[in-house]
């Protein structure tokens, strides 16, 4: 089944060793051209690999790519739009989910356009007792350096300009 524009798929986010991370339940589809994923969801429930559940708590658009290794959540919070960026295997749809290889590596970036990376030692502790191939850690390197550049030069989504388009896309899609 090919991925269409108003689809409602999950997310399930695998870790190296192919052991399923986390699964977001829902998300709609809001665009697939050959660069980019877009999703939209909102108060949608996420499972941990432990069993435990929650709820998104902010509508959040979803930037997925099938040839980087990263993938970008853009919250819409009350104060501005928080970015969550998560080093990954490229994306792929299999008929049942959104699926991706998360490498332990964030970098959220602020409404102000600060960034900080996050869970490096979850990434070293990783890569040692999941034994990432060193042709992995290269591009996962390679790949946040890209995703810093893209974020000091504000390139989409960074700049805005269409993160709120996508929003109003998605809360249409719902009102059916």
């Amino acid at each position: 089944m090919k991925l269409s524009t108003g689809m409602h798929v999950p997310i399930h986010s695998y870790k190296h060793n192919k052991r399923l991370h986390r699964i977001w339940k829902k998300t709609v589809i809001l665009e697939e051209n050959q660069h980019v994923l877009v999703t939209g969801h909102h108060r949608t429930r996420v499972i941990e690999h432990d069993g435990r559940s929650w709820h998104t708590k902010e509508p959040a658009i979803c930037y997925f790519y099938n040839d980087l290794w990263f993938n970008i959540i853009g919250m819409l919070k009350k104060d501005g739009v928080y970015f969550y960026c998560n080093l990954s295997s490229p994306y792929l749809y299999d008929g049942e989910a959104i699926k991706y290889i998360d490498y332990d590596l964030d970098v959220k970036v602020f409404p102000d356009g600060s960034y900080i990376i996050l869970d490096e030692k979850e990434y070293d502790m990783h890569s040692d007792k999941m034994c990432y191939p060193d042709d992995i850690q290269g591009i996962i390197q390679d790949q946040i350096d890209l995703l810093v550049e893209r974020i000091k030069a504000k390139e989409k989504p960074f700049d805005l300009s269409d993160i709120h388009l996508y929003y109003e896309q998605y809360k249409n899609m719902n009102k059916r």
